[in-house]
């Protein structure tokens, strides 16, 4: 009986743990994803959006239930997806399924109330194909959702795909916890400190700055604008370097413009020196704005002006949205006859679009990105770039734009290189069809020097590679298909996946492809850290000296001599030295078109005449200004820029080129996190190469070795049954 009892008191026990544990795992969720590179699970920029939300973010889903495969599938994975949403997010993120299925019978009024909602919002049916009964039908579905966070909305109308689902909903999330939620999280305030030199108001009206003592309360004036639209988040506070060693020494750490000038006029102007400059700063940010532009114009020498009180304004907003982690502009060079980004659209559709244009590009940039044109001829240039993006310049570059793009690198601005080694030149259309082949001539724009001087180059060849893309030949031009050695096809070995952003491309197409040449000893000189991104076959090959791409005409070499793999795309990475370290400041070059007023008639018109007595500008010494080494910055340099254009990317962006470029851009904007997440959806996983004697192996085993492995299986079975049988015949024997 004691021991009956001891029976049933221990199944009691058992059922009470089990009925325990599985109570916990209703309420203690946990997911393990084994997947290589995380592919069902949300990344670490996911889980930072929603846990960092400041306003309410609602999110509601309008998905008909019960849709056949494939749709079921994202159903089911968009409810696991917002549910890791949640557990990682904070008190603000909320998120609600929608009933909007319609019956056979009918539709209940609840779901004619969501359909109802639905539209409002702009959510509707799309078509979908289904398999019932071996019948092929349609049958009209919600799919899609909307993102609700204050008073803005963003709508994600069709979800048929769980491809790239992820990036979707953070980006989307990310645009709607904007400006005014990063404000309002803020726990301090954002510090704008001007430096101005008392001393420098002795000397600014002979420097033609009659202004400069009115800069105080200009600037005041202009951060009380903004702070009416900021949330009083800014604090402003004027400084005098010379009226104390401590904020003397203080706006030399923030490399602050400081100007010495020696004796003038006869003792009225004494020699003396002085600091103007503005800085802003949260936390361990700073950013730092000059408020003097000095030009060196030829005959007239060095010219000194202030920064205008609206572009002071815009700039202080700008680097307010860098300063607090929000700002995503991205510089684009649109001189130096650089592709056009923006353009007209084509004229009957894709068929006739412009072999240069980028309008793929251009929308899949602007999808995360406010692209700010930059031009090195202007005065103004966007302030708080992180990254700039040069794309085939065919103009030389003087060198005073060589000295701001070099100021831009050494200020953090990360360099997105896309540049040719030829110019291409389309021949003169005939009366009766077209003239002869384009010709190329090589380019020398003079941002080869700058880039030789980081240890990198760009030879004037053009790589073409056996392993290339296969054009299918028209049917009424014969069939078949042609051999397009110079749009090499870049296979998962010659990839390098040690970066974030390059860990899931598997493959690539280039297209009029230079090589690149590292400079080893120059790179390690200067500390820099070089990563070749991917590279041609061993089967390539280079074409130099006259150039003719025409597929039909092109040969591999006979000999092997010359067949090896050339690195076609570089990422550096370090602290660089600038090129004009050591050297005067250039002169800005002077407009030289009819019809046009040089710097010169500008700089006379408008300058002010000058008391006596007059000042030598050329004797005044200006330190400060010049930036002889980087911060830690990027350089991406590939030998082509064919790889932005419409025929090498795909609208939807889910094309390895495609995210290939876009990762790129977002690790040289710092948006690493963005850049694996959306490498982690990239489909494109082709299988590793497979050898001649590998394929014959495999063919033949399946053919003759799996029948002599079941064979030999037979006879092994046959002999063991009869040892055991000789065994037991033996064990009998004995026991008679």
């Amino acid at each position: 009986m004691t021991s009956r009892s001891g029976k049933y008191l221990k199944f009691i026990i058992y059922l009470i743990v089990v009925i325990l544990i599985n109570a916990a795992g209703m309420t203690l969720f946990y997911r393990l994803d084994l997947t290589k590179h995380g592919a069902y699970s949300i990344s670490k920029a996911s889980r930072e959006v929603v846990s960092t939300l400041s306003e309410p973010l609602t999110i509601n889903v309008f998905f008909t239930r019960n849709l056949p495969a494939p749709y079921n599938n994202t159903e089911r994975y968009l409810h696991d997806l917002l549910e890791e949403y949640a557990l990682h997010a904070n008190r603000y993120f909320n998120y609600r399924f929608y009933d909007v299925s319609s019956e056979e019978t009918g539709i209940s009024a609840e779901a004619d109330e969501n359909q109802k909602l639905a539209n409002n919002y702009g959510i509707y049916p799309v078509q979908i194909q289904i398999l019932e009964q071996d019948e092929l039908k349609f049958k009209k579905a919600y799919m899609g959702l909307v993102m609700i966070h204050g008073d803005t909305i963003e709508k994600i109308p069709t979800i048929t795909s769980t491809e790239g689902l992820e990036y979707k909903l953070t980006t989307a999330i990310q645009k709607l916890n904007n400006k005014i939620s990063a404000l309002l999280a803020l726990s301090g305030k954002i510090d704008i400190k001007l430096f101005l030199s008392s001393s420098l108001k002795t000397v600014a009206p002979y420097m033609g700055l009659k202004t400069l003592p009115d800069l105080p309360e200009k600037i005041r004036e202009i951060v009380e604008t903004l702070n009416e639209k900021n949330y009083g988040k800014l604090r402003y506070v004027s400084l005098d370097p010379s009226a104390d060693e401590t904020i003397r020494a203080e706006a030399q750490s923030y490399n602050i413009m400081s100007l010495k000038w020696p004796a003038a006029g006869n003792g009225k102007i004494k020699a003396g020196s002085g600091s103007i400059g503005l800085v802003m700063q949260y936390r361990d940010k700073v950013v730092d704005m000059p408020l003097m532009n000095v030009v060196r114009i030829p005959l007239l020498g060095d010219q000194y002006s202030l920064t205008d009180p609206e572009s002071l304004e815009e700039m202080i907003n700008e680097n307010l949205e860098t300063l607090i982690d929000i700002n995503e502009n991205i510089g684009y060079l649109a001189d130096h006859d650089t592709l056009k980004l923006w353009g007209p659209p084509p004229m009957g559709g894709m068929a006739n679009q412009s072999p240069e244009a980028l309008s793929t590009f251009r929308s899949t940039l602007t999808q995360n990105y406010s692209i700010k044109d930059v031009q090195l001829k202007d005065d103004a240039i966007p302030e708080g770039l992180k990254c700039l993006i040069i794309a085939q310049p065919t103009e030389p570059f003087s060198e005073y734009e060589l000295y701001r793009l070099d100021q831009m690198l050494m200020r953090g601005t990360n360099l997105a290189i896309f540049t040719d080694a030829f110019k291409e030149t389309a021949p003169p259309q005939q009366q009766f069809g077209y003239g002869g082949p384009p010709s190329y001539a090589p380019l020398n724009t003079g941002l080869e020097k700058l880039l030789q001087h980081y240890g990198v180059n760009i030879k004037t060849s053009y790589v073409l590679d056996e392993n290339c893309y296969k054009q299918r030949v028209p049917e009424q031009f014969g069939g078949g298909e042609r051999t397009i050695y110079f749009a090499p096809l870049i296979k998962n070995r010659f990839i390098n996946d040690e970066p974030d952003f390059m860990a899931n491309i598997k493959g690539l197409i280039t297209m009029k492809n230079s090589p690149l040449e590292l400079d080893e000893e120059r790179v390690s000189e200067l500390g820099i850290n070089a990563a070749a991104l991917f590279s041609s076959s061993e089967r390539s090959w280079e074409m130099t000296g006259r150039i003719d791409l025409n597929p039909i005409t092109i040969r591999p070499p006979v000999s092997d001599e010359n067949m090896k793999s050339r690195p076609l795309a570089y990422l550096l990475e370090g602290e660089f030295p600038s090129y004009f370290a050591g050297k005067p400041m250039p002169e800005k070059p002077a407009e030289t078109d009819t019809g046009k007023k040089t710097d010169q008639d500008e700089v006379a018109s408008k300058a002010p005449e000058q008391p006596a007595p007059e000042m030598d500008l050329a004797q005044v010494e200006k330190t400060g200004g010049f930036i002889g080494k980087s911060r830690p910055g990027k350089i991406l340099l590939i030998g082509s820029s064919e790889i932005l254009k419409d025929n090498m990317l795909d609208e939807e962006g889910k094309s390895p080129n495609a995210v290939f470029v876009m990762n790129a851009i977002d690790a040289l904007n710092g948006r690493d996190d963005i850049a694996k997440m959306r490498g982690k959806v990239q489909q494109f996983n082709p299988l590793g190469e497979t050898g001649a004697f590998a394929k014959t192996f495999v063919k033949s085993f399946n053919i003759v070795g799996l029948p002599v492995l079941v064979v030999l299986f037979g006879v092994f079975v046959w002999l063991r049954r009869l040892s055991r049988r000789k065994h037991i015949q033996m064990m009998y024997e004995k026991l008679s």
